[in-house]
């Protein structure tokens, strides 16, 4: 009975012990934070960055380098214990031009953040990095796992085991992107984007960035901006909320309530869901076969969101938006195919309609869909995680046969410096006379464009494409600024019945390079008409 009653005693101990355990201890420059939630971290007062996260007593935070915001921001901290009964401690860090908070929620083994921004970090990109102990969480994207590797790009690409890896393969489109993160023997830590959390990104929802680097680190990040084939100017204000969550491994739901963020008192730049407004309406005219890849979007210079339409009849509504105008975008798969502009108000809902506006002529024939994206040409498939001279690639020069081989055997890309796309073709009696051949791409490097010739025929030199001045398709994207070449093939030049016809596609630029990094475009569609 005796020891029975001391077990309840220190059983009842205990849990008293766990419900203070919630709190911040100021030790020098540290704050030390229990979460109680197992996790306890450590912030540098006088840098903002973190110095210790420890899960279940597993010590996550590498020791040759910190965590922090952009590559530390030199901040000055101060603290607050706040919100709902006291359950959240918020720390804020300010610099010039920026503050970061890190938030503790009660029981919550997480780190909350958010990022105000008025100027763009020193380092010229907006991104948080969790520098994590590699023997603790070993197990990153593979794809982006380059420890002991030779570098055969710039500082980010790597020849590791005969595979190319980067820390650029690492990335998915921030429309699908809401959760990723690295484990080891019970541990995982795992950045979470959800809801609203890249309203103050760029680069729209098929925008993607680095979310993983496997080194003598294991870094971990929450990529904001930065001039990786950006193709929209920065956006200030607040980026977030976001949190870097812990869990013994498993991946956690990207589901997360963030409105405990209004009772924190002052956060820079927040706006409460009671001041935003949203838009519904009913996206039209797209390809029914592609019902499932209907997005809308709505941007304007100080915030971006993004909804996919209900595939069974092309309704939506919008996230929690901040009042204002903005453009609105109706996207078949990655394609802007409408777009107009709506206005939305706090507490509202605005009803704005949208309808394709695209044109689909009846072509003699056509390689890939017009859908603002590569996929289903060769190397489609392998592009957004490896180099294109790695070894598993495919032959990038390919004489194509209009009406007989399969769309995959057309290159997604064509390089200055390796070869041209050739493209041959019967055409029916009735089929000749003046044509149109349409070229549209989605991406291009140093001024790429294509240059084409029809049998004999040289068609004229386009202007140079408005496109993202930074590597694109080496870096595992395709996505810049989709442009529809036209060409007008006169009467004349096009042979009917048994002789064959070849266009051949090549790439035009006033510049030069080694390679893959030779001038170079990536193709959406070829069609004649």
């Amino acid at each position: 009975m005796a020891r029975s009653f001391l077990a309840g005693l220190l059983y009842l101990a205990f849990l008293v012990l766990s419900v203070r355990a919630f709190g911040l201890t100021e030790s020098g420059n540290s704050y030390v934070v229990d979460t109680s939630g197992g996790l306890i971290f450590t912030v540098d007062k006088t840098s903002g960055d973190i110095t210790s996260m420890k899960f279940n007593g597993i010590e996550a935070q590498d020791s040759s380098k910190h965590s922090h915001i952009a590559s530390g921001i030199g901040a000055s901290c101060s603290w607050t214990r706040t919100g709902h009964n006291d359950n959240y401690i918020k720390i804020t860090c300010s610099a010039s031009g920026i503050t970061h908070y890190y938030v503790a929620k009660y029981n919550d083994p997480s780190i909350h953040m958010a990022t105000y921004t008025s100027t763009e970090p020193s380092v010229g990109e907006l991104r948080f990095i969790a520098r994590l102990k590699k023997s603790s969480l070993p197990n990153g994207i593979h794809e982006s796992e380059m420890a002991g590797g030779t570098a055969i790009e710039g500082s980010d690409v790597f020849l590791v085991s005969g595979q190319t890896r980067s820390k650029f393969y690492s990335s998915h489109q921030h429309i699908d992107d809401i959760v990723h993160g690295v484990t080891g023997s019970g541990i995982g830590a795992f950045m979470i984007i959800p809801g609203t959390g890249y309203e103050g990104s760029s680069g729209g929802p098929f925008f993607r960035d680095i979310n993983n680097q496997g080194a003598t680190q294991q870094e971990l990040y929450f990529y904001m901006n930065s001039g990786h084939t950006q193709t929209e100017s920065y956006r200030m204000g607040l980026h977030g909320p976001y949190a870097l969550t812990f869990t013994t491994g498993a991946t956690p739901s990207g589901d997360i309530d963030t409105s405990f963020w209004e009772q924190l008192g002052d956060v820079q730049g927040l706006v409460t869901q009671a001041s935003r407004g949203r838009v519904t309406g009913k996206a039209s005219g797209y390809d029914s076969t592609q019902a499932e890849y209907i997005v809308v979007g709505f941007a304007n210079s100080n915030a971006q969101y993004w909804v996919r339409a209900r595939t069974s009849d092309g309704r939506f509504t919008s996230p929690y938006m901040k009042p204002g105008t903005y453009t609105m975008t109706l996207y078949e798969v990655e394609l802007a195919v409408a777009s107009q502009s709506v206005t939305v108000s706090a507490g509202g809902l605005a009803t704005s309609n949208i309808a394709s506006t695209i044109a689909r002529p009846s072509a003699i024939w056509q390689i890939g869909a017009h859908d603002g994206t590569p996929r289903g040409f060769l190397n489609a498939d392998m592009i957004e995680t490896m180099h294109p001279s790695d070894s598993r690639m495919h032959d990038w020069v390919r004489t194509y046969t209009a009406g007989k081989d399969d769309i995959y055997y057309f290159p997604m890309a064509v390089f200055k410096a390796v070869g041209p796309a050739t493209i041959r073709f019967a055409l029916q009696s009735g089929q000749g006379g003046a044509r149109t051949l349409e070229i549209a791409t989605t991406l291009a490097f140093a001024g790429g464009r294509p240059k084409v010739t029809v049998n004999d025929w040289s068609g004229p030199s386009p202007a140079a494409p408005s496109q993202p001045d930074s590597r694109g398709v080496t870096r595992g994207t395709w996505r810049g600024n989709n442009i529809l070449y036209t060409v007008n093939i006169p009467d004349g030049v096009l042979h009917t019945g048994s002789t064959v016809n070849t266009i051949t596609i090549d790439v035009i630029s006033g510049s030069s390079g080694d390679t893959y990094l030779s001038p170079n475009f990536v193709f959406d569609m070829v069609r004649l008409y």
